[in-house]
């Protein structure tokens, strides 16, 4: 394989109703791809959940979660162990009654080297963001 070249995954997998299912499949996705020489590996768009953001149930904020924190902590021993960047998209609390499509990027280091947000929910002006 020519040295200039970086070898990308793109995941795609069924999302069910229990994240951390959702999340175990993710990881077992992210070393088969590192296995098969990814170099970095793109989760779908909040992979921990189904996809939800057509409508605005009150439940989902239920499934929020602060970053950095468990997922990127537990994505960055994953990144570290394989060698592999990883993106990945979660959904952020950022404070009360704040919440974001955030895109966490992680190093093969295993450290979150910054995010990207996405206001693009029901209600919202889908408005973009980046935060480093």
């Amino acid at each position: 394989m020519n040295s200039e070249c970086t070898k990308i995954a793109l995941i795609q997998m069924h999302c069910g109703p229990e994240p951390e299912k959702n999340f175990s499949r993710a990881i077992e996705f992210i070393r088969e791809a590192a296995a098969k020489g990814a170099q970095i590996v793109c989760l779908p768009e909040l992979f921990r959940s189904q996809y939800f953001c057509q409508t605005e149930d009150h439940k989902n904020f239920d499934l929020a979660e602060e970053i950095p924190g468990k997922s990127t902590s537990a994505l960055g021993e994953v990144a570290r162990e394989t060698g592999a960047v990883i993106i990945a998209s979660l959904f952020e609390k950022r404070s009360a009654g704040v919440y974001h499509n955030t895109a966490a990027i992680i190093g093969a280091d295993g450290k979150l080297i910054g995010t990207r947000l996405e206001s693009a929910f029901a209600g919202t002006n889908g408005t973009r963001k980046r935060r480093a």
